[in-house]
């Protein structure tokens, strides 16, 4: 993956990202194009767009999940706390997806236990003095997660064992157990029914509090309920940005109306 850089990024007191002029390919087809966007902290900003717009390309692009991708070319800024995750010096991507954790559209449990799922990268990462240090964090994980009080008497459990929306919730608290700053979310409830969609939706306000929050989302009145800020993007781009109610109620390009009163998409 080719990687062009910028100056690093300074933010203010009420921002935790800024992407600057990203630019992304996959070969010869530019996904993204000349992207800006402020993040503020413990918000919820929704990413929206038609399927193939560039929603999930520049998700990943927050912590650098596209370097696994050999044709992938990127170039622009992204600032998480005013340093800039492309600058040739900042080499431990392992510590960045510690910050910057993100969960996918179908659960992707490990094939191990409930408990394990969630001390593993407490594990990985040494961030334990003792088994009783990490039962705390795997316990407090789960408490997050709003799973504790489900599973606390079947944590030796497989993690398969458990439902759709049960394995979301667990893969959530696999992410907050390394304790992270941001939670990228690609699509997390596309695969549940609506009422384990529901629990993510309350889990994901209750996280808000704590943790900045971007999420690609392709239910609109998801992102009605749950967003503060949220971005539409057509054919690569950023069209326009906004509070929620403003991109909902009356935003300012006729495309984006047209998306989002539902007349293409």
């Amino acid at each position: 993956m080719e990687i062009e850089t910028r100056n690093t990024l300074t933010l203010t007191k009420s921002q935790k990202i800024e992407v600057r002029n990203l630019n992304i390919w996959y070969g010869d087809a530019h996904a993204i194009k000349d992207a800006s966007l402020k993040i503020r902290k413990n918000n919820v900003t929704a990413l929206i767009g038609p399927s193939g717009c560039g929603k999930s390309t520049f998700l990943r692009a927050l912590n650098r999940m596209n370097d696994f991708i050999d044709d992938c070319v990127t170039k622009g800024s992204v600032g998480i706390d005013g340093t800039d995750i492309y600058r040739t010096q900042y080499t431990n991507v392992n510590n960045l997806r510690k910050s910057v954790g993100m969960v996918f559209q179908k659960p992707n449990p490990f094939p191990k236990s409930i408990y394990e799922n969630v001390a593993y990268g407490p594990q990985l990462h040494r961030m334990h003095e003792s088994k009783a240090h990490l039962d705390e964090i795997v316990k407090n994980s789960l408490q997050k997660a709003n799973l504790w009080d489900e599973v606390k008497n079947r944590l030796t459990s497989e993690a398969f064992s458990l439902s759709g929306g049960q394995q979301q919730r667990l893969c959530i608290a696999r992410t907050l157990a390394v304790d992270p700053q941001v939670v990228l979310l690609d699509e997390p409830c596309s695969a549940l029914d609506p009422i384990s969609t529901n629990a993510i939706e309350q889990l994901i306000l209750e996280l808000k509090k704590s943790y900045t929050i971007v999420m690609v989302t392709y239910n609109m009145q998801q992102a009605k309920r749950i967003s503060d800020t949220t971005a539409y993007f057509h054919l690569g781009e950023i069209v326009e940005v906004g509070a929620t109610k403003k991109i909902f109620g009356n935003p300012n390009h006729r495309s984006t109306r047209a998306y989002v009163s539902g007349e293409f998409g």
